[in-house]
C-alpha cells in the first residue's frame, strides 16, 4: 500500500508567509509614495499647458493684429481676456485658454493653480503672473510640489 500526500507543510507555509511579509515590507512604502508623485507630475503637466496656453494666445493675438488688451477668441467659441498681448490672471483668461480638469485642478483668485487631492493643496501649485507690460512676458512660477 503507497501513501499518498497532499499539501505543504507546516515549515514550508510558514517560508512563504515570512518571504512574502518581508516583500511587502519592502515594495509597500515605494508603492504608497507614488501618488505623491503622480500628482506632482500631473502639477508638472498642467504648468507646460499653461506656458503653451500663454504662448499660444500670444502668437495668436500677434499674428492677428489686436491691440494690447483686446480679448481673442479661441477654437470658435471660448474668449480668452488678454493683458498686454497674454492671457490675463484673471477668471477668463489663462484659466479659459488651458481649460483644466476642475475635478483635478483649481485656481485661487491671483491664479495659482492647485492639484486638489494633494494633502496640502496650498503647497502643491504654482502661480501665473500675467504680462507686466507690452514688453515682458507672463510669468509662470516653478512648481512647488513639497505638498504633493
Amino acid at each position: 500500500m503507497t501513501k499518498e500526500t497532499r499539501g505543504f507543510t507546516l515549515i514550508e507555509l510558514i517560508v512563504v508567509i515570512l518571504v512574502l511579509g518581508i516583500l511587502a515590507a519592502i515594495a509597500a512604502p515605494r508603492f504608497i509614495n507614488l501618488a505623491g508623485q503622480a500628482r506632482a507630475a500631473a502639477l508638472n503637466g498642467l504648468r507646460a499647458a499653461v506656458r503653451s496656453a500663454a504662448t499660444l494666445a500670444n502668437a495668436l493675438t500677434v499674428a492677428q493684429g489686436n491691440t494690447a488688451g483686446q480679448p481673442i477668441t479661441i477654437e470658435g467659441n471660448v474668449t480668452v481676456q488678454m493683458a498686454n498681448y497674454y492671457p490675463t490672471q484673471n477668471g477668463g483668461g489663462i484659466d479659459a485658454a488651458v481649460r483644466f480638469d476642475p475635478a483635478t485642478f483649481s485656481t485661487t483668485g491671483t491664479m495659482s493653480f492647485r492639484v486638489t487631492a494633494a494633502p496640502t493643496n496650498t503647497a502643491c501649485a504654482f502661480l501665473y503672473t500675467q504680462a507686466p507690460s507690452t514688453t515682458q512676458p507672463a510669468t509662470i512660477g516653478t512648481a512647488v510640489t513639497t505638498g504633493c
